[in-house]
């Protein structure tokens, strides 16, 4: 009956199944660490809310997010990375170096790791307006760098007052026809240097103390229907792509108290590695990265926290070697 109850023992437990992951599973897979992979809420990440992939290396005609995300799927598994789908929802790691980590999945069941690869991600933030959610892959982006070329010579609108959406902005501003901004308070809150390229981009249309009212359109994105806040004053404009930049949360609650984070939530690396401050625990992707965020950027931590885990892991056992 005990051994029925055993805890199972992963070499390389995986935890997240975006790019970032499954790339990690991929380089983990090939050098024997016989991965788990435990897929979260969102199987694939933020990629199968995305309909076009046309900025990834290696697909000349584009190729849609769940699509490549079950492509990805494929061949972390050829290799051998076994995908579970699961939440992991607690975490205890260990400090020592060679230590046990544990995780505990769906509330229920506890698996024990000696190298652990966060690749949780981070999640956009939206306005939360029904009109806005319905139209999500219809014209509502939160990523400017990842569709904005879907809409050039095209009218589009952007919602955020921080360095992002003044970047995002200030991109769209390079290949569309017109930039409506809409900044909520009365200033950005972007650098100084940030709202002065806005500014001073003729095709940008800047409102202050405005928000969104209501997104318009059936399937596709026809319009906007904002509102400004101070004067109560509806306006609609005609556009064909709404980008929201009010900023991501990295998925990284359950492990607050024990792993490093900045202050906004995001997990801190050392160096150029993806190693956290626990030994044994690595994270890559947009769990870690608030500068990028781009599926080939995740992709390229993916495969460094797999081979810092191998690289741990190795020394470990060199130094178990020893001292047997």
């Amino acid at each position: 009956m005990a051994e029925e109850n055993k805890i199972e023992r992963i070499k390389c437990l995986i935890i997240g199944s975006g790019p970032a992951g499954y790339t990690a599973a991929i380089y983990a897979a090939r050098a024997d660490l016989k991965p788990i992979m435990y897929t979260g809420m969102e199987p694939g990440g933020q990629l199968t809310t995305t309909t076009e992939v046309d900025n990834f290396p290696g697909y000349p005609e584009g190729i849609d997010g769940p699509t490549m995300m079950v492509q990805l799927q494929q061949q972390a598994e050829r290799f051998g990375t076994q995908v579970r789908i699961g939440m992991v929802t607690e975490v205890q790691f260990s400090k020592e170096v060679g230590g046990i980590h544990k995780a505990c999945i769906d509330n229920k069941t506890w698996v024990e790791a000696e190298s652990v690869v966060i690749s949780t991600g981070a999640t956009a933030k939206y306005l939360g307006l029904p009109s806005e959610q319905k139209l999500r892959g219809g014209g509502v982006s939160a990523c400017a760098v990842c569709d904005g070329f879907f809409y050039k010579g095209q009218d589009v609108a952007i919602v955020g007052g921080g360095d992002t959406a003044a970047e995002e902005a200030t991109y769209l501003a390079n290949i569309c026809n017109k930039v409506t901004m809409l900044v909520r308070k009365d200033e950005m809150r972007a650098s100084k240097a940030m709202q002065h390229r806005v500014t001073s981009t003729k095709n940008i249309d800047l409102r202050y103390n405005t928000v969104v009212d209501e997104v318009l359109g059936d399937q596709v994105v026809d319009g906007l229907r904002m509102i400004n806040n101070e004067t109560g004053e509806k306006e609609e404009i005609a556009i064909t792509g709404l980008f929201i930049a009010i900023g991501h949360k990295p998925n990284t609650d359950v492990f607050k108290g024990q792993l490093d984070m900045d202050d906004t939530g995001y997990l801190i690396t050392q160096g150029k590695s993806t190693k956290t401050n626990i030994p044994g625990v690595f994270a890559s992707g947009d769990v870690q990265d608030k500068e990028y965020r781009q599926a080939v950027t995740a992709a390229g931590t993916g495969c460094m926290a797999a081979l810092d885990a191998e690289r741990y892991l190795a020394t470990i056992e060199s130094e178990e070697e020893v001292t047997a």
